[in-house]
């Protein structure tokens, strides 16, 4: 399955959809998204990952990189994760760093 991301911007909010399978061949076009709305200095990034179908560790180290490339101040939410996504995010411990939702206004 093929991995694919597509970046917005919606005022101080930044978006990024992920689709497909996040693993390490393809983490750095993940990335290069948060290093392109990490430009724009949003307050909150908002990751819509229910198309997203699996998550390995290099998803998560992009996430960490997120945290601390953007800053405390910034906000992360995940929404829409379910399976093996959601389980990799609860057992890494990830969960207690952003914010986990089912939908998003």
């Amino acid at each position: 399955m093929a991995f694919s991301t597509i970046v917005e911007m919606n005022g101080r909010e930044a978006w990024i959809t992920l689709d497909g399978e996040l693993d390490a061949g393809v983490a750095g076009e993940f990335r290069q998204a948060i290093e392109q709305v990490a430009q724009h200095k949003p307050e909150k990034l908002v990751l819509f990952a229910s198309k997203l179908q699996f998550m390995a560790s290099a998803g998560l180290r992009v996430l960490v990189f997120a945290k601390q490339h953007m800053g405390r101040e910034v906000s992360i939410h995940v929404v829409g994760a379910s399976g093996p996504v959601l389980n990799t995010l609860l057992m890494s411990g990830f969960d207690q760093s952003v914010y986990l939702q089912e939908s998003y206004p």
